[in-house]
C-alpha cells in the first residue's frame, strides 16, 4: 500500500471511529503530568541533594555552569525539559546514574 493509500485509509478509520460507526478499536489514552516548576533555591536543593558542585551539576543536565548559577540565583528559570528532569531528580535521587548520565566512584 502507497504512503498516500496508507494516510488516506486511516482518515477515513479516523471520521468513522468519531461518528461511533467502528467497533471493537483498541483506544489508548495517554494522561501526561503537569511539568513541574522549579526556582531558586528549590534548584540549589535538588542539586545539593544530589552531591554535586554547580560545575558537575550543569554537565549532568547539558548547561552551562552559568546556567545553574543564574537558575539558583533567581534570575532565570530552567525551560520546560530541564523543569521535567529536575522533577525527575527531586523523585529519584539516582536518577542520573540509573540513567547512565554519571557514575559515582
Amino acid at each position: 500500500m502507497s504512503e498516500y493509500k496508507s494516510i488516506i485509509k486511516g482518515l477515513k478509520e479516523a471520521v468513522e471511529f468519531e461518528k461511533g460507526n467502528l467497533k471493537n478499536v483498541k483506544v489508548d489514552t495517554v494522561h501526561i503530568t503537569e511539568v513541574p516548576h522549579f526556582v531558586g533555591k528549590q534548584i540549589k536543593v535538588i542539586r545539593k541533594n544530589q552531591n554535586m558542585t554547580q560545575e558537575a551539576f550543569s554537565g549532568a543536565l547539558g548547561v552551562s555552569k552559568k546556567t545553574i548559577e543564574a537558575w539558583e540565583a533567581g534570575r532565570n528559570t530552567p525551560n520546560g525539559p530541564a523543569q521535567r528532569i529536575l522533577g525527575f531528580l527531586k523523585k529519584d535521587k539516582n536518577f542520573l546514574e540509573n540513567n547512565e548520565i554519571i557514575t559515582r566512584a
